[in-house]
């Protein structure tokens, strides 16, 4: 019978970028913090200035579709 381990195994992109580094020497660009930022700032105005656009007649028509999405069975 074999044993259960509760360590976790390591993604494959995750073993693919660790072979890159030991092959090539070069490590994964740091991301600018700045650039960072400024993507944040707009994914958090994006989300209510939809909602606020959105009327509630249609809200609720994407509500539906995704719940209906999420409930449905796969084949």
């Amino acid at each position: 019978m074999l044993k259960r381990t509760s360590k976790k195994k390591e993604d494959e992109n995750t073993i693919a970028a660790q072979i890159v580094e030991l092959t090539t020497g070069e490590t994964a660009k740091e991301k600018n913090p700045a650039a960072v930022t400024l993507g944040r700032l707009g994914g958090l105005k994006g989300g209510p200035a939809r909602a606020k656009k959105l009327s509630a007649k249609r809200r609720k028509e994407i509500a539906s579709g995704a719940a209906k999405k999420r409930w449905t069975k796969k084949p």
